[in-house]
């Protein structure tokens, strides 16, 4: 498993790079902030050397740590507190295909724990960040946690602009291409758009009682920056509800559409069936075989008959048009 240490004595200009083996003598100075980045699932050897004995965390939190959470949570406990939240994966982030990656955060008193099963660009982000200033390590773990959370809820409204953009140039193909059927895309980006609202939503809500003040390990100073990106998570869960009555509205819009086409083929049909019956009817009356019937053996009753079919399909044709049927 990849795992990056930082430390940054207080009062230093730099943040530092460390080994693995070097995290028990950071963390046990009082001098040092300490970010423990873990990127991978297999978390066996990190669990039972590292985070388990020196940072003494709890049985359930590794295990919740290193399997999938479905849901964002906060759980507080006497030395730590533990946050899940859902960033966006790079490598499936198109609307139809939306894929998210569990980051699991973990504030100490002078030290934050981070896990992640593949890499995420809100944890590169912090990397970048903190090579070219310490400041947010001279903040302290909970700006330090602050600024993975908020990198990562930037990533979401860009998302929604794309979702804009698919059901617009649907909402163009349904009114303007009536052969193409947009169904699997509609509830494709419906299944996505319910995904984003549910995270987004469970999100907001871990990220209020953040911002509320609920948790000691979260400092006073940082409590409006977390109620900065709480608003970035309501934002988002609006976009969604509103991108997903839009759907609906598009499917609705279609289906209206299809409807009236096979009105018109229908009308079309009926207007056929109208036209035929009375010549089917002539046809009939002109094919039984009685010996004693008039224009039998009249050397005109085949033209006779014809004319008399084509003149009534061209009288129900007018009839239908100066009603309008047509």
């Amino acid at each position: 498993m990849p795992v990056k240490v930082y430390a940054y004595q207080r009062g230093a200009s730099a943040v530092e790079e460390h080994p693995l083996d070097a995290v028990p003598q950071l963390v046990a100075r009082d001098d040092m902030v300490l970010w423990l980045d873990l990127c991978g699932r297999d978390g066996d050897a990190v669990q039972d050397g590292l985070l388990s004995t020196v940072f003494k965390i709890h049985p359930l939190v590794l295990e919740d740590m290193f399997q999938d959470a479905p849901q964002p949570k906060v759980e507080d406990f006497d030395d730590y507190l533990y946050i899940v939240v859902h960033g966006l994966d790079r490598q499936a982030e198109q609307p139809e295909h939306l894929e998210t990656i569990e980051l699991d955060v973990i504030i100490g008193p002078r030290w934050v724990i981070t896990h992640h099963p593949t890499s995420l660009r809100s944890t590169e982000s912090v990397e970048s960040e903190i090579r070219k200033n310490p400041k947010l390590f001279a903040k302290g773990p909970s700006f330090i946690a602050h600024a993975m959370i908020d990198h990562l809820s930037d990533y979401y409204e860009p998302l929604m602009d794309r979702f804009d953009d698919e059901i617009e140039a649907l909402e163009v193909a349904v009114l303007e291409d009536a052969d193409r059927d947009p169904t699997h895309e509609i509830f494709a980006l419906r299944r996505s758009l319910a995904k984003i609202k549910r995270v987004a939503s469970h999100q907001r809500e871990v990220v209020q009682r953040l911002a509320r003040g609920e948790f000691d390990h979260i400092d006073e100073s940082a409590l409006p920056f977390y109620r900065d990106v709480a608003d970035h998570f309501v934002r988002v869960v609006d976009l969604a509800e509103s991108c997903r009555e839009l759907l609906g509205s598009i499917f609705e819009t279609y289906r209206s559409v299809q409807s009236h086409k096979l009105n018109e083929v229908m009308k079309v049909l009926t207007i056929l069936s109208t036209v035929m019956l009375p010549l089917t009817f002539i046809a009939g009356i002109y094919g039984m075989n009685f010996e004693f019937m008039p224009e039998l053996h009249w050397k005109h009753g085949y033209a006779f008959a014809i004319v008399l079919m084509a003149g009534t399909a061209a009288g129900l044709l007018a009839f239908f048009r100066r009603r309008r049927w047509l």
